[in-house]
């Protein structure tokens, strides 16, 4: 008979470089329980919210995440155009799309990157980072930052991109597309690799639908589900449809995003063939007074922001559900049955973003 231990993970591992704790309940070397503990970075961002200027917070918001800033930082703009019934420039909207499937394709080169250290494919790990250091590069040259970018305000964007810009960005997409391909097929065809993603961790589309799963994560089990659809920024003119998998393990959600990488290549050209001219902000007068909620699809899945205005310059309340905090009840399912040995690239494949979690 099988003697069960507890083995506690994290929130320091070597593997993970994210603060969360779980205490693992073993059957020899099975996983037959994960009891998670988060809390460990809780940093107030949210109570903020009373002693910052409405158009300041935007820069409190955007330091939710570091790999997500600047949707963090466009879904509260959003929200609160939305509250103040202000109609944001056409080419605002489009610079909108082009950073946000640049800061998609850089989390996804992150996450691909962490995947393969966690295997132990340090090459691997090198080539990811290497090929989203040109995304960092090109954010660094359009906005300024390569972390923070503090581009967004609500009304438009501080910045433009002009036009001679965003051709070189594409220059430049076109030779990481051919080095995309390479890398790509190292992770779906390696066949050391796909020993330790095929048949590992599987969630089925009705355990992802009643866990509440979002992004890549549900979309890998079958769910054709993407908030971009529903339209904010300049989606709607955009042609795209959500990439799936039916197969739900950790080589499907590694198919999905590896995918969703050149999908939003694609997205970036369309908006650059698109993009009209003309203003890229108007000004913003008074103060707002309701309540919204805003859903924009962030790198790792659906973010709701629900903000409530008074009418004076603080807001009365902010709150962010993040998409990790959405994935964290799917990933402890896919833990029960799994080997010790798997439990990093289990966690790994929600792409957990702690920080964003503990606001």
């Amino acid at each position: 008979m099988s003697t069960r231990s507890i083995v506690p993970f994290g929130p320091q591992h070597p593997v993970l470089p994210e603060p969360i704790h779980l205490d693992l309940v073993l059957e020899d070397e099975k996983v037959v329980e994960a009891v998670p503990s988060i809390g460990f970075v809780h940093r107030g961002l949210e109570k903020l919210v009373e002693k910052r200027d409405f158009n300041d917070y935007v820069y409190i918001a955007e330091r939710i995440c570091g790999i997500c800033s600047f949707m963090h930082g466009m879904g509260y703009c959003e929200a609160a155009e939305h509250i103040m019934n202000v109609e944001v420039p056409e080419r605002a909207k489009y610079l909108r799309t082009i950073w946000c499937e640049m800061s998609r394709i850089h989390s996804h080169l992150l996450w691909l990157g962490l995947l393969a250290d966690a295997f132990g494919f340090e090459s691997l790990f090198m080539q990811s980072w290497r090929l989203r250091e040109k995304i960092l590069d090109m954010f660094e040259y359009s906005t300024g930052g390569r972390v923070i970018f503090s581009v967004n305000k609500i009304g438009g964007q501080r910045r433009d991109m002009p036009d001679d810009m965003i051709r070189d960005f594409l220059s430049i997409f076109d030779g990481m597309e051919q080095e995309l391909k390479t890398m790509a097929a190292t992770f779906l065809e390696d066949y050391a690799v796909n020993t330790r993603l095929r048949g590992v961790g599987f969630l089925t589309e009705q355990q992802a639908h009643d866990l509440g799963a979002v992004g890549p994560f549900m979309r890998a089990s079958g769910i054709a589900l993407d908030t971009r659809k529903k339209g904010y920024a300049a989606y709607p003119n955009i042609e795209f449809e959500p990439i799936t998998s039916t197969v739900g393990d950790c080589y499907a959600r590694t198919d999905v995003r590896i995918h969703e990488i050149f999908q939003s290549i694609d997205i970036i050209r369309q908006a650059a063939a698109k993009i009209p001219q003309g203003e890229v902000a108007v000004p913003v007068k008074g103060f707002p007074n309701g309540e919204y909620m805003m859903r924009v699809e962030q790198p790792r899945g659906e973010a709701v922001y629900y903000l409530k205005a008074n009418g004076t310059r603080f807001l009365d309340r902010v709150r962010v559900r993040t998409p990790t905090f959405a994935n964290l009840p799917g990933m402890l399912e896919t833990l029960k049955g799994c080997q010790l040995a798997d439990v990093p690239i289990l966690i790994l494949t929600i792409d957990p973003c702690i920080s964003c979690t503990e606001r």
